[in-house]
């Protein structure tokens, strides 16, 4: 799955990271244009997870 295919699909998946992850903010979980990257670097820190893993997590959702 591209960044394109990730970015289209966040909406449904984000109330998921919210369940799974308790901590996770709605700042955390918010995504702006162009700046995808910018918050799976968020993800990443409070989920201890790599970008790779985070991905795939998404994916299989």
């Amino acid at each position: 799955m591209n960044s394109d295919q990730l970015e289209g699909k966040w909406k449904q998946v984000k109330g998921k990271f919210k369940q799974k992850y308790g901590d996770l903010t709605d700042d955390d979980l918010k995504y702006s244009e162009g700046k995808f990257d910018e918050m799976m670097g968020r993800l990443q820190e409070k989920t201890g997870k790599t970008k790779e893993e985070l991905k795939a997590e998404i994916d299989s959702w």
